[in-house]
Formats: C-alpha cells, structure tokens, sequence
C-alpha cells in the first residue's frame, strides 16, 4: 500500500460491501485498511486491490485494540473509519429466535461499532486532527421484516449510535454519518438473492424495481467522508431504491 492518500480502516473488509468500499477509496487515491475476523481472506482481498489488511474480531475489545495498534505502527494514524461489520445470523419469529442469535448479532452489529469507534475516536481525539466516521446502518431500521426483528434492531442502535458519535465527538472536529441501504447484493445475501421467488419478493418493495449492487453503495460513503460532507454530520441516508417510501 503507497500513496499520500487519507488511511481507512474498513471492518467486515473481506467482502460485500466492505470490499467494495474498500476498492473505491483505493481508486480514490486513500490507503484503506480491510479489517475482519477472517484474517487470511481479508489479506487476500486487500491484495487484489492493493490496500493492506488486519485481523480483528470486532466484538473483542482487546483484538479491537491490538488490531488498531498494528495498523498505527505500520500505516499511521487512521482518518477514516467505516464500520461495515454485521451479521444476520439466521432469521426468525422474536418468539423462537434462539437467544443465541440474538446475542450473537448484537454483539458483532453493535458492540462491534461500539468498541471500534470508540478505539479509534480516542486515536482521533488525541492527534487533535479531526476524523470521520461512516457507519453501516439498514433501511430495516426503519421498515420492519418478519422474521428480521434482531438484525433491524442492531441497526436502528447503530442509528441512535451514529447521533451519540456526531454531537459527542464534534467539538474535535469529528464527523460521523450512516448509509442504509436496502438489500444488497453480497455474499451475505446471494443464498435469498437466488431464490426467484424471494427475489421477486424483496423487489416489489422497492419503488426503482431492484436490488441494488455494492457500487451502489460506495459513492455515497466515499462523499461522506469527503470534504464536500464537511459540515454535514449525525444524519443517516437511505440508499434503498426508495423502498422507504412504501
């Protein structure tokens, strides 16, 4: 990784929406940093686009920390800070969702955004340079799913989160916002995607008519940490074909 370009650290880097994140600050000239649980993958996909990697388990306060170290020895101090990590873990009813799954995507969705913005806020705070944060949110924190209700609920927190984070981390010249788009075409969702039936389910609650793809997403993330989003901060914008709307 070389260039004079801002650091990102992206978490749930290996893929989806992450990657793709990842590669468009890449081709934006920034030097991403791909973060995941999965350490040898997200290294692999770091190498296809020429960032660098690290493992990190984000609901691990000490792998959080230990990761962020790494990442400060070899590349500096990080500028830009995506939180993309998040789960589904399965689905069902509220009255028989094992407790299990629950805990399981509260821990990565939210204290997973937790535990990274706060490390690497405190990073930001002390260098007295300013930051950015963009967090991964969902329009299903806004619009419920059957069978969704543990996942939409770690979003709509990852929301209330994102506000915290702007009105809290302002005064240093901190800025943090949230995109949330509908469904996405990634790994995480291509087992739905390739049922036709599903699909056609899923696309007739979106005005525009389709699942969006990961470049979709990007621009929007890359504008929020840019510095024509300078005084824009706490806000959460939907990236969902209009699928609020219904």
């Amino acid at each position: 990784m070389s260039g004079q370009g801002r650091l990102v650290l992206v978490t749930g880097g290996a893929s989806g929406i992450g990657r793709a994140v990842a590669r468009a600050f890449a081709e934006a000239g920034d030097r991403p940093v791909l973060a995941d649980v999965d350490g040898p993958a997200a290294e692999k996909a770091a190498a296809e686009i020429g960032a660098a990697s690290v493992t990190m388990d984000v609901t691990d306060a000490a792998s959080v920390q230990s990761a962020l170290a790494g990442v400060t020895a070899a590349h500096g101090r990080v500028e830009v800070l995506v939180n993309n990590a998040g789960i589904v873990a399965g689905g069902g009813p509220l009255a028989e969702l094992p407790v299990e799954v629950f805990d399981r995507v509260v821990a990565v969705n939210l204290r997973g955004t937790f535990l990274v913005t706060r490390a690497v806020a405190g990073q930001m705070i002390a260098s007295g340079r300013g930051g950015c944060v963009v967090n991964v949110s969902s329009a299903g924190a806004r619009q419920p799913t059957a069978g969704l209700g543990h996942y939409e609920a770690t979003k709509a927190a990852v929301e209330a989160l994102t506000r915290s984070t702007a009105l809290e981390l302002a005064p240093h010249g901190i800025r943090a916002n949230a995109v949330a788009p509908g469904p996405v075409l990634t790994p995480m969702t291509a087992g739905l995607m390739a049922d036709p039936r599903a699909r056609a389910a899923w696309e007739s609650r979106i005005p525009l008519g389709r699942i969006a793809a990961t470049d979709d997403v990007t621009p929007l993330v890359l504008f929020l940490a840019s510095a024509a989003a300078a005084h824009i901060t706490g806000v959460v914008v939907p990236v969902d074909g209009g699928q609020l709307l219904t």
